[in-house]
């Protein structure tokens, strides 16, 4: 029946469960960049329309082949499991470089 004893044990409570711990200084983890998906269609090199080439794989047959709908050249190429359209486009600039 003291008076400071319940004074005391109060601060205890008060510091243990109010006040809590300081705050971590911890730096937040850097947020991740959103991965951009590759383009399907490409600029023509003949006819420098934009978006204007189109790809279609078929890797059961191990080729692909790259079509202006413009100007109706193409190109075919052979390819791997791990090609991408971009890879059928690059060969194909590659090829007209090496053309010239």
């Amino acid at each position: 029946n003291y008076p400071c004893r319940s004074i005391h044990s109060l601060w205890i409570l008060y510091r243990s469960f109010i006040m809590g711990r300081r705050k971590s200084k911890r730096k937040p983890p850097p947020k991740r960049k959103a991965i951009e998906p590759l383009d399907l269609q490409f600029n023509c090199p003949f006819c420098n329309h934009e978006k204007s080439c189109e790809v279609k794989m078929d890797k059961g047959r191990n080729t692909a082949k790259i079509t202006c709908r413009v100007c109706l050249e193409d190109f075919q190429t052979t390819i791997n499991f791990l090609s991408e359209p971009v890879d059928v486009y690059n060969d194909w600039i590659d090829a007209c470089e090496s053309a010239n």
